[in-house]
């Protein structure tokens, strides 16, 4: 036998070699195919509910309906502008569950981060009101994303340390942050001359944070966008993030291979909540002017939606937000043409909510690998 035709004999098929990879390939295709279609499908499915229920218990006709929900949130230019003011909490918030989910933890503790931060930048910037606009405004940012993030990471450490369940916990701390606020407001915190609608001072016009140049959206837009496109960077070319998908991936493998598996759980969940929390000093610097109940209107909630939508990827969270704010936006809309009331949006993404979770079943199904690939 020659040498040329033992090197043949030894060396295994050039499609032997390539077929792993091909197949690879295929399968992170169909694995991005279905995170766009599933969702997709799933937001299809909820419209075609909600048209339905329009249809049968309110006499609306559901092309009509959805024809103005258009029009309210993306039709015109202040319809744009009033979406994008809307989604820009919603994304702050939804980080809040996206990030401690790179982990694999559910947490929804996102309005009462919100909440507490709020309440916190308010306190701090009538504190510090004498100061020059920009103290105030920095003081603000820091106090109300230290106390979403203390809120937060406090769940994570009863999930780490006390194995208390962190879906549970974030949620019922939600329940107690919105009582302490409402102490805080109606107590020691109360502006005296809030007469019909406890608040805090105010902490003056000259300390608000301003809008964007050429459009009537605040800045806590650009926050939640830089804050998305900073945590995908961080995730994905980081050692941190790395060693984050590793524990979401297998805790007991991660702590094998000698990962501090609690301190990212804190740091996770810290940074998730301090987003939350920046998403109330926005509310209040930019919008409220003080705090007040009207901290919570649900915009953690929603975030929890935006975040399992966008399937807790940092980018997607952005162009999901945005459609989320848009049908929030289109409320007033529906409640003015059709004499709908104005919460038919809250069951809209309720119905979204309830499908997408319904959908994760779907998931490894809906583009089935195919015998022998």
């Amino acid at each position: 036998m020659s040498p040329k035709d033992q090197v043949a004999l030894e060396s295994p098929p050039a499609a032997l070699v390539t077929a792993p990879a091909s197949s690879s390939a295929r399968d992170n295709m169909r694995a991005i195919l279905e995170r766009i279609a599933v969702p997709a499908l799933a937001l299809l499915a909820s419209a075609v509910i909600f048209g339905l229920l329009l249809a049968i218990y309110a006499g609306v006709d559901p092309l009509e309906a959805f024809a103005l929900m258009y029009q309210g949130a993306f039709g015109t230019w202040f319809s744009w502008q009033n979406t994008l003011t809307r989604a820009a909490p919603l994304i702050l918030t939804a980080l809040c569950t996206a990030l401690p989910a790179r982990l694999g933890l559910v947490i929804i503790g996102n309005e009462g981060a919100l909440v507490l931060g709020g309440v916190a930048a308010a306190a701090a910037g009538v504190a510090v009101s004498a100061a020059s606009p920009l103290v105030v405004q920095l003081t603000m940012i820091v106090a109300g994303m230290l106390a979403g993030g203390l809120w937060i990471a406090f769940a994570g450490a009863l999930r780490q340390y006390r194995g208390v369940n962190e879906t549970i916990s974030s949620l019922l701390l939600t329940y107690i942050a919105i009582a302490l606020m409402n102490h805080f407001v109606e107590g020691p915190l109360r502006d005296p001359e809030s007469l019909n609608k406890p608040s805090t001072r105010a902490i003056g016009d000259i300390n608000m944070i301003g809008t964007i140049p050429g459009m009537d959206v605040h800045w806590g837009l650009a926050f939640g966008i830089v804050a998305c496109i900073a945590v995908f960077l961080f995730q994905r070319f980081t050692t941190w993030g790395f060693a984050m998908e590793v524990i979401g991936g297998n805790p007991k493998t991660a702590r094998m291979m000698g990962l501090n598996v609690g301190r990212y759980v804190l740091l996770a969940c810290g940074a998730g909540g301090a987003a939350a929390g920046l998403a109330g000093t926005v509310e209040v610097a930019a919008v409220m002017g003080r705090a007040n109940a009207s901290l919570a209107v649900g915009y953690g909630y929603s975030g929890i939606l935006v975040s399992f939508l966008a399937r807790h990827n940092p980018l997607a969270i952005i162009p999901v937000a945005v459609l989320l704010g848009g049908i929030s936006a289109s409320g007033g809309l529906l409640q003015r043409r059709l004499d709908l009331p104005d919460a038919a949006v809250v069951v809209l993404q309720g119905i979204i909510f309830v499908v997408i979770l319904a959908s994760e079943t779907l998931y490894g199904r809906l583009l089935p690998r195919r015998q022998g690939s």
